[in-house]
């Protein structure tokens, strides 16, 4: 064992890790060495650092810490100066590790290239889920998106290599299940280019979705930045049991907290019902965490993590964390900002939807519900899978209702889609029979990919603006997401419900009380789902899809074609000119609701990822005119014509015309892309103003040296027309906890003064500054 961390330590120093805060665990049996044996060796957090730091803050505080506060605040970069107050102050945080999924790797490792530095500080990882499109089954959507997307997959996998960054191919499987499977740990603290990160707080981790910007600073060995987070405590009681599954309590917390209800909170779970629920099952209430806009959502460790880590090779880890385990569950007499309880035995299977993930329904109401909103009855398609319900524990018990259906001779009356979480779940379940039976009832089983869940979906079944019903075990449902049809009615439930609700093929069929008719005539029931947490024998690995970097790479090029229209290389944004924003044209007045998808859609435009310019060809054409009710169609107010968003900002940038949005409510829901926050800058945006921001949009602005606003008074929102302008005053003292005015200027010639508010500390006031963060990080190293 000596002489493996010997190794170990070259290794680090190697990637230019020095001994800074990690261990390596390796593989103690011939098994997980094989299994194991192409991946990069798995960092986790040195336990005796982690005490170390919780005893000198819990000394200072002086009182119990909750389990996430123990995991943030053992990340501390200076614990014993560190200001440490709950939802007001910010942290300066040490994470282990970073990981990217390829859409926004693209314009992360852009931005990491643009920087200078010759390699990653901190074990990095690449992920290639994203740019798979979801048409007529795994092998061959596989292997046409490599075709398609060669030229990008290239050059993730050549910057990997050259800046020390793992890379993980096409077809590996979903960034969050390889993250569960490999890198995640009790005691972690990850940060990723996706919202849905928060997945591996299934396994006691700290987990949190950043926009690229974010992984930059980690990458380079910066200090990463985090507003100190309220504590939101779910108490689980009772046990889970027949129909409802781990899907159902975040289905019905997102119903309780809405959209916005976690915002600024990391959601911590405990109470004896923990025990009742499997790790990947965790796993799902985290990762849709996201959906109440909480930073992230973790579990107390327990015997189901260990479990899952020494059925994932990773037994050594499990003993360390039995050794520490004070240090991995909540102190007594612990304070939560806001408590919730759950009694898992009362808990009912839910749906929630359309158009919104916090729209909770019982399934045994949707029927009526759904016939008296007039929602579309008939499912036309179910779609299991996706980072949120890809586990071998889902796919079982998806299994067990397909094989009851099949041996009544039915199949479902639905199309029915199956999307494995990774080459490991596709290998095992192939091997276990669970794939077959989910073909034989009907399903066309996807690429290990992201696929419709995310919009890369090629869907024919129904044309663009037909009203329909889909049913997923995805985890978000805004309009238009899945296939780019803004009149799809589209319902986040668990796999089970998805399955059951496929073969009866409408919304109106409650599997707990009614029966199907079989091609003879008989009538029965479902009996509840049941499916092994994890397989008898151990996991199948797959096919070996993971490209290590090498231990020096500073001789290996990374080329971007001048001509391509998928990359483009960064050209650094301005720097602020040292005066008040002056009469900022309103581009749009955004009505309503207006997520990332609204912002960036991505589906088709996923591959202008990497070309900044190609890409902000989509800004705001989701989003709602308040002027017309119309989306992506504003009027220019030089000509007089209306036009889509891009082209009048891009008309507006050329005549030197800087522009401002104004939004309503937690502006810039979902996903982390940063390329919301990017396009808006590129295409002479200076100010977003909004009545509330989701936080990873917020932080993404200020990344970019955007000024994200909120309105003082909410009312003032009303105040702004949309062909006023306004000038933002007060900027040459701009600074933390003081107030920014607006004059809005009418086009009758009158005026309003309103106050705006803003969240900016002092480094975040320098990013402003500099032009944007990585203008900033230059300045440093100079």
């Amino acid at each position: 064992m000596a002489t493996y961390c010997l190794t170990v330590a070259r290794l680090q120093l190697a990637l230019g890790q020095g001994a800074r805060r990690f261990h390596v665990a390796a593989a103690l049996n011939a098994k997980a060495q094989v299994s194991m044996s192409r991946f990069e060796p798995s960092s986790y957090v040195n336990y005796d650092k982690l005490r170390s730091n919780i005893d000198i803050v819990r000394k200072r505080l002086n009182r119990p810490l909750t389990l996430s506060e123990k995991i943030v605040y053992g990340h501390l970069d200076d614990p014993a100066g560190q200001e440490i107050a709950r939802g007001r102050t910010y942290l300066r945080l040490r994470p282990d590790r970073v990981a990217m999924q390829d859409a926004t790797a693209q314009m992360a490792m852009l931005q990491f290239i643009s920087s200078g530095l010759p390699r990653v500080a901190v074990p990095s990882t690449i992920h290639c889920d994203h740019l798979i499109e979801a048409q007529t089954g795994g092998t061959q959507d596989l292997q046409r998106a490599k075709e398609v997307n060669q030229e990008v997959y290239s050059f993730l996998a050549s910057a990997g290599a050259k800046y020390g960054v793992g890379f993980w191919k096409p077809g590996s499987g979903i960034i969050h299940q390889i993250i569960l499977e490999n890198y995640a740990y009790p005691g972690v603290m990850l940060i990723g280019t996706d919202s849905h990160t928060p997945n591996g707080g299934g396994l006691g981790c700290i987990c949190i979705g950043v926009g690229g910007a974010d992984a930059v600073d980690v990458m380079a060995g910066i200090p990463w930045e985090l507003k100190c987070p309220n504590v939101i405590g779910v108490k689980l009681t009772g046990t889970l049991s027949g129909w409802t599954s781990p899907k159902d309590v975040i289905l019905k917390v997102a119903g309780i907290l809405t959209v916005k209800g976690g915002t600024g909170a990391i959601v911590e779970y405990h109470g004896p019902g923990v025990d009742s629920i499997s790790c990947t099952g965790m796993a799902t209430i985290c990762n849709m965490g996201a959906e109440i806009g909480a930073t992230t959502s973790v579990f107390p460790y327990n015997y189901r993590m260990k479990t899952y880590l020494e059925k994932t090779g990773r037994g050594e880890i499990a003993t360390l964390a039995d050794d520490n385990q004070d240090l991995l569950v909540p102190d007594s007499g612990c304070h939560y900002d806001e408590l919730i309880e759950i009694n898992l035995s009362e808990l009912k299977p839910h749906i929630n939807g359309p158009f919104t993930p916090d729209l909770a329904h019982p399934v045994s109401d949707i029927g009526s519900v759904a016939e008296k909103s007039g929602w579309p009855l008939e499912v036309k398609v179910g779609l299991i899978g996706s980072c949120t319900n890809s586990s071998y524990e889902d796919m079982g018990r998806a299994a067990s209702l397909a094989k009851q259906a099949l041996d009544k001779g039915l199949k479902c009356k639905a199309q029915f889609t199956v999307t494995p979480g990774s080459e490991q779940i596709r290998a095992t379940i192939e091997r276990d029979g669970y794939a077959k039976v989910l073909r034989d009832v009907g399903g066309v089983v996807l690429a290990n990919a992201c696929g419709p869940c995310i919009g890369q979906w090629d869907r024919r079944d129904v044309k663009k603006g037909e009203k329909n019903t889909i049913v997923t075990s995805f985890n978000r449902n805004f309009t238009a997401r899945n296939d780019a049809n803004p009149a799809t009615h589209a319902f986040v439930t668990s796999p089970e419900i998805v399955t059951a609700l496929a073969i009866a093929g409408t919304l109106k069929f409650n599997p707990e009380t009614d029966f199907l008719t079989a091609p003879n005539g008989e009538k029965f029931k479902l009996v509840p789902p049941t499916g092994d947490e994890l397989p008898t024998l151990d996991f199948d690995p797959g096919q070996d899809t993971y490209q290590h970097p090498p231990p020096d790479g500073s001789g290996l090029k990374v080329d971007v074609n001048p001509q391509s229209n998928r990359l483009q290389l960064l050209e650094p944004f301005d720097r602020w000119s040292g005066k008040d924003l002056e009469d900022l044209q309103v581009l749009i007045k955004v009505k309503g609701k207006c997520t990332t998808d609204h912002i960036s859609a991505a589906g088709p435009w996923l591959k202008f990822r990497g070309h900044l310019d190609n890409i902000s060809n989509n800004l705001l054409i989701g989003a709602v005119n308040i002027e017309n009710d119309g989306v992506n169609k504003i009027r220019n107010l030089l000509t007089g014509e209306f036009g889509g968003v891009p082209d009048v900002a891009r008309y507006y940038k050329k005549h030197n015309i800087s522009w401002v949005v104004v939004g309503d409510e937690n502006y810039g829901e979902g996903s982390s892309r940063e390329h919301a926050a990017l396009e808006p800058r590129h295409l002479g945006g200076r100010a977003i103003i909004v009545k509330s921001f989701a936080r990873i949009h917020e932080t993404n602005l200020k990344k970019q040296g955007l000024l994200p606003l909120t309105f003082a008074n909410p009312a003032d929102y009303d105040k702004i027309r949309p062909d006023d302008k306004i000038t933002i005053v007060g900027l040459k003292s701009f600074a933390p906890g003081k107030s920014l005015n607006a004059i809005i200027k009418h086009i009758d010639g009158s005026t309003e003064t309103i106050e705006l508010n803003h969240t900016f500390n002092e480094t975040q006031i320098e990013w402003f500054k500099a032009g944007s963060a990585l203008n900033r990080m230059k300045e440093i190293q100079k």
